[in-house]
């Protein structure tokens, strides 16, 4: 929950969050605009799901 509370405020950091720092930078970049915003905040909450998805598939597999 909290994360994805996170992926909507502060999107770039939820790719630091994640292990995913480079995708973390191109998300600041785009965030830099007020248009950008948006669509990273859905790249965020996007890379998120399959993030949690991993982790469940991952859990199956031990």
């Amino acid at each position: 929950m909290l994360r994805l509370i996170l992926a909507l405020l502060i999107p770039w950091l939820n790719f630091f969050t994640i292990g995913k720092p480079i995708q973390g930078v191109i998300c600041l970049i785009l965030q830099l605009s007020l248009i950008g915003w948006i669509p990273a905040a859905i790249w965020s909450v996007y890379s998120l799901s399959q993030y949690n998805t991993d982790k469940k598939i991952d859990g199956l597999r031990d």
